[in-house]
């Protein structure tokens, strides 16, 4: 019998953090969470990371999990998040992955392979990446493979590399991966998405950004790169416009991290509308265990069939 998974998913901003609370006590659920960047410790007003009193509440996993100036793959973040599921269900909980990362809710739901690497070829890529920069790479890509192409930002120089890095080690397109083609889960998964008006979204985008600004941001984000950033680090949504903008004010920051927020939660929309497994609420409901189908009589049930 296939574990039984419960997933939150949705845009930046919509209120899965507040969501999830609910949902986990009513459940009896652990969460997991499905975002890259809270794995790593230090940055947490910019992954608006659960609080210390809500991980007193609920049981939190892949949270502070690794430094900033180490580069977490995703095909690690799959066996990461995998073995927290296998522990949460062996002792009879549900487990509940919560978070925005279509990519990384994929490559821990489903069946999904991950091309090889080639360090010394990603050497090379990221010193054209530097000296060319970001879009010259993401055009270049486009002539190889135009369907990732067009799955990429072409400001993320770190996909586009890892892009063009699986383009020169095995001679075929990045996006000829047939694993991603379809939608069938390795555990019996039970996914609700939240959703809102796009423009109460933005607005509520926007009164976030201030927030983080107001709790301080833009030192946690010295206090992190004085310490240390990997290339992944840097990229983090906030961080990233912090430190490429050492001068700026907070308003210049502050439009700008909205602008690339608001790009960002636009892509997770697609990302995620294309998974019919996906069950559509509004961010308010108040129902949302009734939705997922499942109560502590199915995971006590659960339990019994791992034991057996």
């Amino acid at each position: 019998m296939k574990t039984v998974v419960v997933a939150l998913v949705g845009p930046t901003g919509v209120g899965k953090t507040s969501a999830a609370m609910d949902l986990a006590k009513d459940l009896n659920a652990e969460i997991v969470s499905i975002d890259s960047m809270q794995l790593y410790r230090g940055m947490d007003i910019g992954t608006d990371k659960a609080t210390p009193e809500m991980r007193k509440q609920v049981r939190h996993h892949l949270l502070d999990v690794k430094e900033p100036t180490e580069e977490v793959t995703v095909a690690e973040f799959q066996a990461l998040a995998r073995d927290a599921i296998t522990d949460i269900a062996g002792r009879g909980r549900t487990p509940l992955l919560v978070g925005g990362s279509g990519l990384y809710f994929r490559a821990v739901v489903d069946n999904l392979s991950f091309p090889p690497r080639a360090p010394e070829v990603r050497a090379r890529l990221e010193e054209e990446s530097e000296a060319l920069g970001a879009e010259a790479l993401h055009a270049r890509l486009a002539e190889f493979d135009a369907k990732a192409a067009a799955r990429i930002e072409p400001a993320n120089a770190r996909r586009t590399i890892r892009a063009l890095e699986v383009i020169e080690i095995t001679g075929r397109p990045f996006s000829d991966n047939d694993s991603w083609d379809g939608y069938e889960s390795i555990y019996e998964l039970r996914a609700i998405g939240l959703e809102r008006p796009r423009e109460e979204l933005f607005e509520r985008i926007e009164r976030r950004v201030d927030e983080m600004l107001a709790r301080g941001l833009v030192e946690e984000t010295s206090r992190v790169a004085e310490a240390g950033m990997g290339r992944t680090a840097r990229m983090a949504l906030g961080y990233r416009q912090v430190l490429e903008n050492p001068t700026a004010t907070t308003q210049e920051l502050k439009a700008e991290i909205v602008q690339a927020t608001k790009r960002f939660a636009r892509r997770q929309g697609s990302w995620f509308r294309a998974d019919p497994r996906i069950e559509w609420v509004g961010a308010d409901a108040s129902d949302l265990a009734n939705r997922v189908g499942l109560d502590r009589t199915d995971v006590a049930e659960g339990a019994r069939r791992l034991e057996s």
